[in-house]
């Protein structure tokens, strides 16, 4: 009766995973909806920055601002791989960020630069206000989200190997009423289940915009080929084909300053 130990362990894994992931999701709605009190976001008006972190995260906003100074002449964004700051006065906090990132020699390469605009001061804090309006869904409730589903994900691939060892195992008395492998249908529809509703109640949660912002988001225009599209699609919707190689040119080291132009 060794499969009994089986089937236990199989149902606790699905309960503990399962209950896990629901109660993730249900203090993620209720933090989603504590944080949007009073703010009115279904009347606000989304700015360039806060379209691109809603849309692809820190580093999406690193890449609408570089695109948008490199539009202005104010930063040379070479087919290479390299950035180089033409106008050294940046027009907004993600601009000083973006120039900052560049260094005091006022060349990089492009990498480097969008790592460290995506973790500077100016995407945290316009992080911190998307939070705070209920547009964004905080770091932890995402991360929690997403591990809570993939445990549900392991669990009910735990429980299909757990029943064919049960099944296959040799000398065990099979009960009478039906095969041992039936028994784990239970939990493992219990798994499976939770991972539907999780893909239309509980996935919204895993994205950088929380279901507020999601709306918002899909109320705005294609905006093909500006800096709006950029934001919404990242760099694939840049329209210049060399601004483009710029950002898919691979580092390499050690770096060649023949290749900075």
């Amino acid at each position: 009766m060794f499969w009994v130990l089986f089937l236990v362990l199989a149902s606790g894994l699905a309960l503990v995973t399962c209950g896990r992931l629901c109660l993730a999701a249900v203090r993620a709605a209720d933090a989603e909806r504590a944080a949007g009190d009073g703010e009115g976001p279904h009347e606000r008006v989304l700015s360039l920055y806060e379209t691109a972190f809603l849309s692809g995260g820190p580093r999406r906003v690193a890449d609408v601002a570089l695109v948008s100074m490199a539009r202005s002449r104010r930063l040379l964004l070479a087919h290479t791989g390299w950035a180089t700051v033409v106008d050294p006065v940046g027009g907004d906090d993600m601009e000083r960020s973006v120039i900052g990132a560049i260094g005091p020699q006022g060349q990089s390469r492009i990498a480097p630069v969008r790592s460290a605009t995506a973790s500077g001061d100016a995407v945290r804090t316009l992080t911190e206000r998307l939070v705070a309006a209920g547009l964004a869904t905080p770091d932890t409730t995402r991360t929690t989200v997403a591990s809570g589903v993939a445990q549900v994900k392991a669990a009910a691939a735990a429980i299909v190997v757990l029943a064919a060892v049960a099944t296959l195992m040799p000398g065990q008395e099979p009960p009478r009423n039906m095969p041992v492998a039936l028994w784990f249908l239970l939990p493992l529809l219990l798994t499976l289940c939770c991972l539907f509703v999780a893909r239309f109640e509980i996935h919204p949660y895993t994205h950088w915009a929380s279901p507020t912002g999601q709306r918002l988001l899909s109320a705005l225009p294609d905006g093909t080929g500006s800096l709006l599209a950029v934001a919404l699609r990242g760099v694939p919707a840049v329209d210049d084909p060399a601004l483009r190689s710029a950002f898919a040119h691979p580092a390499r080291d050690p770096l060649d300053p023949e290749d900075r132009l």
